[in-house]
This record gives C-alpha cells, structure tokens and sequence, in this order.
C-alpha cells in the first residue's frame, strides 16, 4: 500500500529533477548561443541568415543528437530552416529561436555606413561605436515524459497565464488550483506563442539571453529589411 502511494511521486521527483537540469544545461547553452549569434553578426554585417545559423549549431546538444560529426551535420541540416521537425524532434513544431536585434536600429544606420565605417575622423566619442546587440528567444522542447507536462501547467500557471484546476477522482475533497500573475518582463509575443504551443501540445519553455558586441563590419541596410530576423515578431 505505501509503494502504491508513494512510487507516482518518487517517480515524478526523478523525472521533474532530470527536466530541471536539464533545463539548465539549456539555460547555458542559450547564453553561449547569444554569444556565438553576436560575434557571427558583427563581421557579418549583421545578417540574420548567418546569426541564426549559428545560434542554432550552438543549442542542437540540449534537443538533438550531436555525439559524432555525423550526427551533428545531419541534426544541422533537419533544422538549418530554424524550425523544429516533428519526426525528429517529439511532435515540435514552430520555431527554434527568435533573434531581435536591438542595436543598431535600421533607421540610425547611415546610407554611407560602409565607406565610413573605418574613418578615424568619425569616432569622436563612444556613442559613435557601432553595436551589435541581439536578444535570443531559445524555444527549449521539455521531452521528459510526464514531467513535461507537469512542469509546462506550474509554469504556465506561475506566470499567470493559464489556471490550473483540477480534482482528485479518488478523493474529491483533494482539488488542485495553481494560479500566479503575469511577470512583467514576459513579453506579449511570448506569452501569446507559449499558449498556442501549449494548445498544441508541445511543451516548451522560452530561455532568453542577450549580448552586445562592437561590429567588426558596417551594418548593411539590405540586412536591415525588418528590425528582427524572420520570424521573431516586431514587437519582440
């Protein structure tokens, strides 16, 4: 009887701990991504293409199989387009990673940004330094059975996004109600795409990270065509 009881919460415990760090190895490589994204992005004149392809190289180790140089070019190759495979990746869909571009603005990149962009002359103080700075929305799929359910509906439900109420069948007197508010810092875009995934049923949560570096290369303006790299929403 006590096994009976205490087995589905001892296996929950081993499984919710092993999403947690898991978790976390995400939570480092996302802040290694954002670096690697950066310092692509400043000597390649901020292109979006080269910075998403590297922000995704840096994360395949946290949800694909990278153990060889095999599996690690076929893994690029099934997610280069940055969109998860649901043959691959557990039934995921959507987007592995939003890329914002902060720094620098479109509309504050001079037309002659290139042939200038080594003048001596024309760094007279720091604000004249051309940065690059990005901010990663990594789109991290919690594959651990079970737990993965349960820890999406806390999350969800900690942020104050979506309410969780439920009832013990076995003893109705026993009912579950996990509410929070809102964080503030969770941005409107990533609360509206946290739900339609979770609607889905794909279980994900939203690492961010943010670098900034000096460009090593002027910025382009046909590398500027929207603010943020497709398809990370402009009011990211």
């Amino acid at each position: 009887m006590e096994a009976a009881l205490t087995l589905p919460l001892t296996v929950f415990l081993i499984l919710g701990t092993i999403q947690l760090f898991v978790l976390l190895q995400a939570r480092a490589l996302t802040q290694y991504a954002a670096f690697r994204a950066v310092r692509t992005g400043s000597v390649k004149h901020g292109s979006c293409e080269a910075m998403t392809h590297t922000a995704i190289a840096a994360l395949l180790p946290s949800f694909a199989r990278t153990d060889s140089p095999e599996a690690l070019g076929t893994a690029f190759r099934v997610h280069r387009d940055n969109v998860f495979n649901p043959a691959w990746d557990q039934g995921h869909t959507g987007s592995i990673v939003w890329l914002a571009r902060e720094r620098p603005r479109r509309e504050e990149i001079p037309p002659d940004e290139e042939e200038t962009f080594d003048d001596p002359a024309r760094y007279t103080s720091l604000a004249d330094v051309v940065r690059l700075e990005v901010r990663l929305v990594f789109w991290y799929p919690m594959r651990i059975p079970f737990a993965n359910w349960v820890l999406s509906r806390m999350f969800l439900a900690h942020l104050g996004l979506l309410d969780y109420d439920a009832v013990d069948p076995l003893q109705p007197a026993h009912q579950a109600h996990w509410s929070g508010k809102v964080t503030p810092s969770l941005d409107a875009a990533i609360q509206k795409e946290l739900l339609e995934r979770t609607s889905r049923k794909e279980y994900v949560f939203p690492l961010q990270a943010t670098y900034t570096m000096r460009m090593m290369t002027p910025a382009r303006i046909s590398e500027f065509a929207t603010q943020n790299c497709p398809p990370t929403p402009l009011g990211l």
